[in-house]
């Protein structure tokens, strides 16, 4: 019991203070319809875990290529790993670069497109270090929770199966199930035997939701697994934490509490000062805003304020209103005269990176972002935010849509040009660049050199340079003479250029979000009141260390589709 709960709540407090990070992905909106997943307890001590869900790709959604499922522990075999769409093998098995620990799931030909279903199908087949002691004294005990998806790309219901097949050999009377998750239809789950004669566990819920962490537990005699396999804490915290302390949390008493409130207060202050939409502009209203432009339209999807900055820098180098004299350190040079039409937040923008102390211009580009997302706020207000944003995220989706469909290399890299700034709404932008302009040749914009003087400072003077790998003039349609890269080459430079100039424009994103929060979206007063906080779940039965933590209680990690 008192091992157990040590572990648990060491895990509480590493995961107040480092969260799993949800699977990002593009425009993705998709519900999972059905969700079945068989938890298999081996008597070697590990885990066999078997998917089967049924994904509702959105209308408005990109088709889904990628699915990314979370896994208990790091120490699983990646050989073990299998997964089936619609019946079809999937041959793109990786872990997960946004999971962790996770496995990526690459769908290829068999991607869902928006409006159809898949039948996804996954076999994890050797997890290791999941059981842990147990409450009882002989017992060993695990805890797991089905994967769930971000809620910011998932919504409707799912009819959530979950069935435990405890090792062989167990008796229907010896192990314990563990308390169902907080409004789940019955406490108790359905018991029975399977196929091969395991004591059979099964919860269901026809009701539940894709995106929220529903954990299930069981307890069974030690002597049906090795010993030796399980966990206890391996790694020594920075302070301790006695079992005296631990008996206190248990019954009311206030250091551990204390410890995970503050915990829990630093990281939130952490994560709010990325939240720089204010909560007004949450409030429904009807209809959709229609008329924002790529810039508003970022700053309503919540684009982190580099990228915003850069898309502003890319509108005003699009209108001949500023052109680059040096990447790095970034310098930008307004253009004399002015053009007439530039947007308010383009003129106070210029006016920011004409400013020469780097402190001064943070703040004034602060200034501008404050004042963006007002505007925003007044412009949204009787709209319905929910609807407004689904529909920036099929603009974003449709201009994608032009550059990836165009039939020549000149036609592509016109519509590209032309609507890179909504382009880079996509949160797959970097990638999808590299993917879409994998070949060539790419024909640059007219005004590509007034952003990336370097990309086209080689240039020679006319003809065909024979040299690879260099800037070559080449005829357009129009008989007009533009710089051409190769393909790979000419989407690394975007890729990489965008992301240095972000990192000119806003040396630390935190700091510079946090500084925007602080005036759109403060953080509420203190309350005169507060008693200290006390567990949400109430009683006294340690419910201060029952927060789960995926290293600690062999949670499946948050998944998500790309």
């Amino acid at each position: 019991m008192r091992r157990i709960l040590n572990v648990l709540l060491l895990f509480s407090i590493f995961a107040f203070i480092f969260p799993t990070q949800p699977a990002l992905a593009q425009t993705y909106w998709f519900s999972v319809e059905r969700e079945t997943v068989d938890v298999y307890w081996e008597s070697d001590g590990t885990m066999r875990i078997e998917y089967e869900m049924i994904l509702y790709n959105d209308p408005s959604a990109d088709p889904m290529e990628y699915v990314d499922i979370g896994v208990p522990t790091s120490n699983y075999d990646m050989s073990s790993v299998s997964g089936w769409i619609d019946g079809n093998p999937i041959s793109d098995i990786e872990r997960s670069p946004y999971v962790s620990p996770g496995v990526a799931f690459g769908l290829g030909l068999y991607a869902i497109p928006p409006g159809e279903t898949g039948l996804f199908q996954v076999t994890i087949g050797k997890v290791r270090d999941v059981l842990y002691f147990g409450d009882e004294e002989g017992y060993a005990s695990g805890l797991f929770s089905p994967n769930w998806f971000d809620s910011d790309y998932t919504y409707g219901t799912t009819d959530l199966t979950v069935r435990f097949h405890l090792p062989p050999g167990i008796l229907p009377e010896e192990p314990r199930w563990h308390e169902a998750p907080s409004g789940w239809p019955t406490d108790e789950p359905a018991t029975g035997l399977d196929q091969e004669g395991r004591v059979l566990y099964e919860w269901r819920n026809p009701n539940a939701n894709p995106y929220t962490p529903y954990v299930f537990g069981a307890s069974f005699p030690v002597q049906y697994v090795p010993e030796e396999i399980l966990q206890e804490p391996d790694v020594e915290p920075a302070f301790t934490i006695s079992e005296d302390l631990i008996g206190i949390c248990c019954f009311g008493g206030f250091f551990a509490l204390i410890v995970l409130i503050i915990a829990a207060s630093v990281y939130a202050q952490r994560r709010r000062k990325l939240d720089y939409l204010p909560p007004k502009i949450s409030i429904e209203g009807h209809g959709i805003k229609r008329g924002l432009t790529a810039v508003e339209a970022a700053i309503l999807l919540e684009t982190p304020l580099d990228r915003v900055l850069t898309m502003i820098l890319f509108g005003v180098i699009k209108k001949g209103a500023a052109r680059v004299t040096k990447e790095e350190p970034l310098e930008v040079e307004p253009t004399e005269p002015q053009p007439e039409g530039l947007r308010a937040y383009e003129t106070e923008f210029l006016k920011a990176m004409d400013i020469e102390k780097m402190p001064e211009r943070q703040r004034a580009l602060q200034k501008l972002t404050v004042n963006l997302v007002k505007s925003i706020q007044k412009k949204m207000k009787g709209f319905s935010l929910k609807e407004t944003k689904a529909y920036y995220r099929s603009i974003v989706k449709q201009a994608w849509e032009q550059v990836e469909t165009a039939e020549t290399p000149e036609v592509k890299s016109e519509k590209f040009a032309e609507t890179i700034e909504w382009s880079m709404l996509d949160k797959d932008f970097d990638d999808r660049t590299r993917r879409t302009f994998r070949t060539g040749p790419v024909f640059m914009p007219v005004w590509w050199g007034m952003y990336r003087p370097s990309s086209v400072s080689s240039a020679p003077t006319g003809g065909i340079s024979p040299t690879p790998g260099r800037v070559t003039m080449t005829h357009s349609k129009g008989g007009v003479s533009l710089p051409s890269l190769p393909g790979a080459e000419f989407a690394s430079s975007v890729v990489t250029g965008i992301q240095g100039t972000a990192g000119n424009l806003v040396s630390n994103l935190t700091s510079f979000t946090g500084g925007v929060t602080k005036t759109t979206n403060p953080p509420p007063p203190p309350s005169r009141a507060s008693s200290g906080g006390r567990p949400s779940s109430g009683g006294s039965s340690c419910a201060c260390a029952c927060a789960c933590a995926c290293a600690g209680c062999a949670c499946a990690c948050a998944g998500g589709g790309r």
